[in-house]
């Protein structure tokens, strides 16, 4: 597999998980919806690490980790940085009890809707430098 289909994998990943993302947000299953902004993120994060790396992504889930060991985060404006941060726990945290109920309460059907729209920004955002 060349780097080039491995940055493909990642970017096709991402257009399938946001038309996931997109049929949840409008049947308002706000908590996947979440989860699917924060696999969004990931993957498209590990798609420029793809890029810009000699070798794999780490297995980690952890937003502005990977933003960091692929060096895209210094690129990041403080508005990014702060919204991978924001989505960061919508992965792990959304599959245990005692934090999916903190979340959910959280993720209101407005508050989705911007994570989503963000989610949406910053895949094309950073789509945009892997392909330049």
């Amino acid at each position: 597999m060349t780097k080039e289909d491995k940055i493909k994998y990642w970017i096709d990943l991402c257009y399938a998980d946001l038309s996931v993302g997109e049929t949840l947000v409008k049947n308002k299953h706000n908590l996947y919806a979440g989860f699917m902004c924060q696999q969004v993120v990931e993957k498209i994060i590990k798609g420029y690490f793809t890029k810009v790396k000699d070798n794999a992504p780490p297995h980690i889930h952890d937003l502005p980790k990977l933003a960091k060991l692929s060096g895209l985060y210094e690129l990041l404006s403080e508005e990014q940085q702060e919204f991978i941060i924001e989505v960061n726990p919508f992965n792990i945290e959304a599959r245990y009890p005692d934090y999916k109920n903190r979340i959910a309460q959280y993720l209101t059907d407005e508050i989705t809707e911007s994570v989503f729209k963000q989610t949406k920004e910053f895949f094309e955002w950073t789509k945009e430098k892997i392909l330049s």
